[in-house]
């Protein structure tokens, strides 16, 4: 079973609830699939047994020793990715969109294209089983062809160590990242908090889901910051047919878990908000919300 964790903003939680989910006690393979911001390997530092180059695109270099700073590639970069310095005629690599117009232009054959190639993919083994990551360099796209990837070899780490269930930590928002982490999978968590812009952004993840045949659940966390906001997200998520798996308090414990690299229900399994994280986790395995 692959379940997928989202959320329509960031800050909301949803990766401290995706490493509490995958530090229960079954073993599970976690699949990071916040590619541009992958964080679960801080918490649980895997093993690196498997590395692979991720090539997200190409970028514009050029050549010094036939490039006679003659500048006709300068005016025709819409991306403002070339400029002159005291070097002469520059690419910005961070800048360059890999459009190949400059190559085409330039009248010395002075400028090539070469792959993005400083992303990565990473597999190995954490304390609850096996996990799998990506980590997009800045600068660099293609972001959901690299999430399906991270979810590929999740389902090949599941096969080979017989797992049966994959945690995904998604990225927020409503993306093409999003797009390639959900689909497919059998269950969608979407955490959101008592706040107008997630609420806002809660809807327009719903939204979102509603194009994808799979069963949909909300958690609300840190839901007595704001219980007047809380009950109008439950009024939201009731009138789109959605249920609320969860409501988890605001808990100083879970900052507190991960500054010892654990999460909240591996640092303090009896509190009241692990209590509710394995209730949801139970109704997520057993199909019963």
């Amino acid at each position: 079973m692959e379940i997928a964790i989202i959320s329509g903003k960031g800050g909301t939680g949803k990766s401290s609830i995706s490493a509490a989910l995958a530090t229960l006690s079954e073993k599970v393979v976690l699949a990071d699939c916040d590619v541009d911001a992958a964080n679960q390997y801080l918490l649980f530092n895997p093993s690196h047994e498997e590395e692979q180059a991720f090539i997200g695109g190409q970028k514009a270099v050029i050549n010094p020793e036939t490039c006679t700073n003659c500048g006709i590639c300068v005016p025709y970069c819409r991306f403002d990715a070339i400029s002159f310095s005291r070097q002469g005629v520059v690419i910005s690599e961070t800048a360059c969109d890999g459009c190949h117009l400059c190559m085409r232009i330039c009248p010395h054959q002075a400028i090539s294209m070469v792959n993005s190639d400083n992303s990565r993919l990473y597999a190995g083994s954490f304390r609850n089983g096996r996990m799998v990551y990506g980590r997009l360099a800045p600068g660099e796209e293609n972001s959901g062809k690299l999430v399906n990837l991270v979810r590929d070899k999740a389902k090949v780490q599941a096969k080979q160590h017989k797992l049966e269930t994959i945690i995904i930590d998604g990225p927020p928002g409503i993306g093409c990242p999003v797009i390639s982490s959900i689909t497919g999978a059998h269950q969608l968590v979407i955490v959101t908090e008592p706040s107008l812009s997630a609420m806002l952004d809660l809807q327009r993840a719903i939204e979102m889901s509603a194009n994808f045949n799979i069963q949909t659940h909300v958690v609300i966390n840190k839901y007595d910051l704001d219980e007047d906001l809380s009950r109008q997200i439950e009024i939201l998520c009731k009138e789109e047919g959605i249920g609320i798996i969860g409501k988890i308090p605001f808990d100083p414990q879970v900052v507190e878990a991960m500054t010892h690299s654990k999460s909240i229900t591996e640092w303090a399994p009896d509190s009241e908000t692990s209590k509710i994280i394995q209730n949801i986790f139970q109704k997520l395995i057993h199909g019963k919300p």
